[in-house]
């Protein structure tokens, strides 16, 4: 999850370029600490930044070919051979290969920390809850239990679906806290969906590369798939799990996407729905984003 700003960049000038990659490219470019790059082709923008990295830095640059097909054995196969590819451009950059049992052992740190992850859902807010996930994702970091909950907050349930976030837009469960409602579900790219389901520790053990490629390539759903009615199923299971009765569409200008999904959400949700696009740099709140989110609450209320 980027930073909305960072080092200056030429991508900046760049028409037809998502906020979200934007600052994805900004921070890949400033950090002198990055020595390498790993990217994927689930949307056309982060192909494009691809591309646009290469300009700015002479960095080994990795791009994984993600199948948007998920329902047959050839795409899985596919998968599982990016990941092999993967690790051999890891091993290029004096990495080791892995024998099936460290693999193993790593694969199941990581359900574990997961599971820890997704447990804290219980004590914190839910922004500290979203703020664990993506800290997890980017450093490892395990939300504590000794957390503090904070107060807890009333207010009309509400679920934020789409793109990814940026550090920024957390501002979002603020505004959404002092209009009369809580966030109770992040469903965004960088939300509670990209995590995925847990391990079967058997099949770990007989053949953990199969394993890792079932769980994350099966497991996780998402609207560039197709058929995407993984990501509608798991959606539809959650929305009614948290009784959620709004749902805030987060959507970055450019994203092809989740620009074609408004319409067919809208449609399938049967609640209202209200779309945040955006675009903008800066750190502020953008006021009409702040006035659609009192709206849809006073819809609700």
């Amino acid at each position: 999850m980027p930073r909305s700003t960072g080092g200056a960049s030429s991508v900046d000038a760049t028409v037809g370029v998502c906020a979200y990659v934007r600052a994805f490219i900004r921070e890949v470019v400033s950090d002198p600490q990055v020595s390498a790059v790993v990217m994927t082709t689930v949307c056309d923008q982060m192909r494009r930044g691809a591309e646009l990295i290469t300009r700015e830095r002479d960095l080994p640059l990795f791009l994984m070919n993600v199948p948007s097909t998920w329902t047959t054995a050839a795409a899985q196969e596919l998968y599982r051979d990016e990941l092999e590819r993967l690790g051999r451009f890891m091993c290029s950059l004096d990495g080791e290969h892995p024998s099936k049992d460290r693999l193993a052992a790593v694969m199941m740190d990581y359900d574990s920390k997961r599971s820890a992850v997704r447990a804290a859902r219980r004590y914190l807010s839910p922004q500290h809850y979203s703020e664990a996930i993506a800290a997890f994702h980017r450093d490892g970091v395990q939300a504590s239990a000794a957390a503090s909950r904070g107060e807890s907050v009333m207010g009309v349930p509400l679920a934020v679906v789409g793109g990814p976030l940026l550090q920024k837009d957390f501002w979002l469960f603020e505004v959404v806290e002092q209009a009369g409602g809580r966030i109770v579900l992040d469903a965004t790219e960088t939300g509670e969906r990209t995590m995925p389901p847990p391990f079967d520790q058997q099949a770990v053990r007989n053949d953990p590369l199969m394993e890792l490629t079932f769980a994350y390539f099966a497991g996780i759903p998402d609207a560039f798939r197709r058929p995407n009615s993984g990501f509608y199923g798991w959606l539809k299971g959650e929305l009614w799990d948290r009784g959620v009765r709004g749902i805030l569409f987060r959507r970055h200008v450019w994203c092809d996407t989740w620009h074609a999904e408004l319409r067919h959400l809208e449609e399938w949700a049967g609640m209202p729905v209200a779309e945040l696009d955006g675009d903008d740099d800066d750190d502020g709140i953008p006021s009409r984003l702040t006035t659609r989110v009192q709206a849809l609450l006073e819809v609700l209320a």
